[in-house]
């Protein structure tokens, strides 16, 4: 790999690796003292790797030059708290242990730690999204704009606000106590469940960054299946859920960019590694009582993989999709409950069923209503695309539902 490649590929390796470890050792208040060392470092190394050429072990070479850094960093610290503060007002010298620990388990441990510390309930859902693609994910500023739809100063305000308030209620970047880990892995796994869905569903141009994010989401749910205190059966059934709709990636978009319907989809571009994967993960979250909204998500997921298309099949899904409703009602969830309803149902009983939801400046909506009523009302199916296509946020979904408009 060349060294204008190697880069940029190692700071999306490494950047979160050393970032998370400084952050853990510095604490929020320190926080972007970690990020500048890590952003310092690859500075480094992009010029005297331009001067001197490649070393042996890129990343060894990092790790060695961010512990400097931060050493660095700390004895200038070391020698204010102890020689200069104490002249100009009366405080208690502070000392530093200077042993920066980049290890490989330490690495896992302070990413792990760090996961929790930034989803805390205390920021918003977006927020702690925001920060864990970039201190987790080794996400750019403007890749994260880009996630979002939003510019870079958006971004980074929401990023310092989101600091601030970590700050000033003290959180710890430390793991949870065992009593409280299934409360506080709740919004951990809801953050990761939005990363992934903010790459699958995003509705951003940028194909490889919404890829990214997918693979990101299911990266930082691995760290938890792999770590005995997290490895709950919620924590697998997410996975599990990942690995099957992730199966499904390259099928979804076609070589235009346009979306493809499940009916339409090439199953020979289905990932059956992933699929496999799905199912052992499911079958790993079996053990227990809980049967969580990513249980019924998961199982949902595994029957989309199955390339059968009969009645029972869409039966047992609408079944699911009642039981998920109960548990977990969203709006997305209720029109692909319409979707499998159709299939066992009809048609015309699936149109009402989707009336009845109202989802007024809905992209989605209109478009299940316009497919609905294509072989039963045409004039209606129009009237429905056409509103689709008013609310479409994306050239390619534009097109797309152009073309089944000019298809009545």
């Amino acid at each position: 790999m060349q060294q204008q490649e190697l880069i940029p590929h190692l700071f999306r390796t490494e950047y979160r690796k050393i970032v998370s470890v400084l952050c853990r050792y510095f604490g929020f208040d320190q926080m972007e003292t970690a990020e500048d060392i890590t952003s310092e470092t690859f500075a480094t190394a992009a010029q005297t790797w331009g001067i001197k050429g490649l070393p042996p072990n890129p990343a060894a070479w990092l790790y060695n030059v961010a512990k400097n850094k931060a050493k660095n960093h700390l004895h200038r610290d070391s020698l204010f708290a102890n020689k200069v503060s104490p002249a100009i007002r009366n405080t208690t010298p502070q000392f530093y242990e200077t042993e920066i620990d980049l290890s490989p388990q330490n690495i896992n441990d302070s990413q792990l730690q760090m996961m929790f510390a930034i989803c805390h309930p205390a920021i918003s859902p977006e927020a702690q999204i925001g920060l864990s693609l970039r201190i987790l994910c080794g996400l750019g500023i403007e890749e994260i704009a880009d996630a979002f739809l939003s510019n870079k100063e958006t971004i980074n305000k929401r990023l310092f606000r989101a600091k601030e308030k970590l700050r000033e209620l003290k959180i710890r970047i430390e793991m949870p106590d065992e009593a409280e880990i299934d409360a506080r892995l709740a919004p951990v796994l809801t953050t990761i469940y939005l990363l992934f869905n903010e790459g699958y569903y995003s509705v951003s141009q940028n194909k490889t960054l919404r890829k990214d994010l997918c693979l990101e989401a299911m990266r930082l749910c691995t760290m938890l299946v792999e770590n005995t205190q997290t490895n709950k059966p919620k924590v697998n059934a997410l996975l599990s859920l990942m690995c099957f709709h992730a199966s499904r990636f390259n099928a979804r978009v076609n070589k235009n960019g346009e979306h493809v319907l499940y009916d339409d989809q090439d199953t020979s571009l289905w990932d059956t590694d992933l699929i496999s994967k799905g199912a052992y993960f499911l079958n790993c979250s079996a053990n227990g009582i809980e049967v969580s909204k990513y249980h019924l998500e998961a199982t949902i997921a595994y029957w989309q993989t199955q390339k059968t298309d009969t009645k029972e099949k869409w039966q047992t899904v609408l079944g699911l999709y009642d039981r998920l409703l109960q548990t977990d009602y969203s709006p997305i969830a209720a029109l692909n409950r319409v979707y499998v309803s159709s299939k066992v149902n009809g048609k015309e009983q699936a149109i009402i069923e989707a009336e009845k939801l109202n989802l007024t400046g809905n992209q989605f909506y209109y478009t299940l209503l316009g497919d609905l009523y294509t072989d039963i009302d045409k004039d209606e199916a129009r009237l429905n695309l056409k509103i689709a296509l008013a609310l479409a946020k994306t050239d390619m979904d534009k097109q797309t539902i152009q073309k089944k408009i000019n298809k009545l």
